[in-house]
């Protein structure tokens, strides 16, 4: 399925993935809109240059093509990557519009790397968040007992030998027939 997502009014073209389970996003776009070039294609050859150069390797793990829509209508294989290779590829931009994400990233993974050393702040976040959000207070307290006791299933689950996302699906599909009377998809809800 491909589909067109705006930033700052430009399209940036996506494409979800059925193996991966993930959007993926065109590089050449977000380059584009980034960059503020007029040859976004060549821009985004000479960053991946640049980034071997340097010896990041991980840009050629992340980047996987997809045929997507061309101005001319024509599909066309294109350089994508999912949200995390993205952000990756963006704190590489040099770029006054990039800056906002840079400062974003590292803001969030400051925040991470304070949760590492209190895992309370991340469950203090969580709260504040869904607060933002509108949620009330009995809402929110529901909400993270539910996230506490499905992790402990999963933990479970993992400690009897489950390991792909397929059987965490097929018995989260069970306990909610039994519990509920239906399943997962299971319109009649």
């Amino acid at each position: 399925m491909n589909s067109l997502v705006l930033f700052e009014a430009k399209q940036v073209r996506r494409v979800w993935s059925d193996e991966k389970q993930r959007w993926f996003f065109s590089v050449i776009d977000v380059c584009e809109i980034l960059s503020q070039t007029d040859n976004p294609r060549r821009y985004w050859s000479d960053l991946k240059r640049k980034l071997d150069d340097e010896g990041v390797k991980e840009l050629y793990e992340i980047i996987v093509q997809f045929k997507m829509a061309a101005a001319d209508g024509k599909f066309r294989k294109t350089d994508c990557a999912d949200a995390q290779g993205l952000l990756r590829i963006i704190q590489s931009i040099p770029s006054p519009k990039a800056e906002p994400f840079k400062r974003w990233l590292a803001k969030v993974g400051y925040e991470r790397l304070e949760e590492i050393e209190n895992p309370e702040l991340g469950s203090q976040r969580v709260r504040e968040i869904y607060r933002q959000k509108g949620y009330s207070d009995e809402w929110i307290e529901k909400r993270m007992r539910g996230i506490a006791v499905r992790d402990e299933l999963t933990d479970e689950w993992k400690k009897r030998g489950i390991k792909e996302q397929k059987e965490y699906s097929i018995l989260t599909a069970e306990i909610s027939k039994a519990t509920f009377g239906w399943g997962i998809g299971d319109a009649s809800r």
